[in-house]
């Protein structure tokens, strides 16, 4: 009989945690997992005597799951205002918008990415879901202005090749929210034109290059190569559920960015 294997949405399920928090735990290595193309498998028997740890900082299990269904639900039904509440009762309920990013909205995405990986919901749905939450995020914008000194200016963007890009809107924001300054180039950004805007960036601290697939791996290490001969000092970091810490580095990051929070962490040292 051949072992269970399960999607990291089945994982958060069956732990009752949020699907981040699961897909912590296999990128901290704390949950051992493999890759199946693009996703994260885990073995049921893993599950079985898994140490939860911690979990206060952890919003709740059922609810949460539950929520995240939901916007996935409305996300592919093309309503964008069914999310937009979802989304508010998330916020009323005490999360900050960062929270809301990380918590809802990417989950939502994952959910949605895994059961077009089934061939449970087609190319039309899943792009039809992209552009609501598109419009969510800027719906949310505003909530992520800070005041106060800037802390210099972050290029975010994703190479020739990687067509996601609300993972560069979610870290964009999430890093404006850490008084940065940020230059957002979205997806699939030829690697001259990439280039080039870095080197005209003023108070330039640091590049966020953004891979969602293995796939395009190939055009984030061309685009480091191009960062490096144009002679680029500051960190480039390399995130995503493209890569890893190993692969980041092979593919000649400085840094291995986990999540926006690595990246703010390590720019405010």
């Amino acid at each position: 009989m051949s072992a269970e294997r399960l999607g990291l949405t089945e994982v958060a399920e069956r732990l009752g945690v949020h699907y981040m928090t699961a897909y912590r735990y296999v990128r901290t290595g704390r949950l051992a997992a493999e890759r199946d193309g693009t996703q994260w498998v885990v073995l049921a028997s893993e599950l079985d005597h898994f140490d939860l740890g911690d979990l206060g900082a952890t919003v709740s299990s059922e609810r949460s799951v539950d929520r995240v269904s939901r916007l996935a639900e409305r996300l592919l039904d093309g309503d964008e205002n069914g999310a937009w509440t979802i989304a508010q009762e998330y916020l009323a309920g005490g999360a900050s918008p960062t929270q809301l990013y990380q918590g809802l909205f990417t989950p939502a995405m994952h959910v949605i990415g895994e059961r077009w990986q089934r061939g449970e919901v087609g190319v039309a749905d899943e792009h039809r879901a992209s552009v609501v939450m598109s419009r969510l995020v800027g719906r949310s914008g505003p909530l992520f202005r800070s005041r106060g000194t800037r802390n210099g200016t972050i290029v975010v963007g994703a190479p020739a090749g990687e067509m996601h890009g609300l993972a560069t809107s979610f870290a964009a924001d999430i890093l404006r929210a850490r008084r940065f300054d940020v230059v957002d180039l979205g997806a699939n950004v030829p690697t001259d034109s990439f280039v080039t805007c870095v080197l005209g960036t003023n108070r330039l601290i640091g590049v966020v290059i953004s891979v969602v697939t293995q796939e395009s791996r190939k055009g984030a290490a061309e685009l480091i190569r191009a960062l490096r001969r144009a002679k680029v000092s500051v960190p480039l970091f390399l995130g995503g559920a493209g890569v890893d810490d190993v692969s980041a580095h092979e593919m000649g990051a400085d840094h291995w960015a986990p999540d926006v929070s690595a990246v703010a962490s390590k720019l405010d040292d």
